[in-house]
């Protein structure tokens, strides 16, 4: 089977007219895609990126009224669908490798690549060092900051403790 491509012009405003507003732009792809479906005989229907930015071009709540575009119907029944003008470019997605790593060790991998394979070695181990200093510092300065207010703050108690028996002793006195 040889592609099949086709220019229409799809109208939207009859179908969106009668959604709320805030849901208006995603009945308009709603709409787009029901046409294709019914017009190029498929199910698969792949959008451009160019199409679905002018669908948004003016939010959520303004689409289009109607859009011309041009579709192919390519041998394995997938319709991809452009704006009239516009080359359709597929999208691929990246393959995530090494999902166990920890952040940690993505990052040591890339400063590594970026130094070169020589310092791959050296480089763990100088970081885990400095991140051991680093962290052992910081518990000290933690330690440090948090001494200070708890001393200003039992010293403040204290004289109230001491102030309020003092005026108790007074009064006694007085009777």
């Amino acid at each position: 089977m040889t592609e099949i491509t086709r220019t229409y012009t799809i109208p939207l405003r009859r179908k969106y007219a009668n959604t709320p507003r805030h849901k208006r732009t995603h009945k308009a792809v709603r709409v787009l895609r029901e046409f294709l479906v019914q017009h190029m005989k498929s199910e698969d229907v792949k959008i451009g990126k160019h199409l679905n930015e002018h669908l948004w071009q003016n939010g959520i709540r303004n689409p289009p009224s109607k859009v011309t575009v041009v579709a192919t119907k390519d041998k394995d029944n997938i319709v991809k669908v452009e704006l009239e003008g516009k080359q359709y470019v597929d999208f691929k997605v990246k393959e995530v490798t090494n999902k166990d790593q920890t952040f940690k060790e993505k990052l040591q991998s890339k400063v590594a690549a970026a130094k070169g394979s020589s310092d791959k070695e050296e480089t763990p181990a100088k970081e885990e060092s400095s991140d051991k200093e680093e962290k052992s510092s910081e518990k000290k300065d933690d330690s440090k900051q948090e001494e200070k207010p708890s001393s200003k703050k039992s010293s403040t108690k204290k004289t109230t403790k001491k102030a309020a028996p003092a005026k108790e002793e007074s009064s006694k006195k007085e009777e």
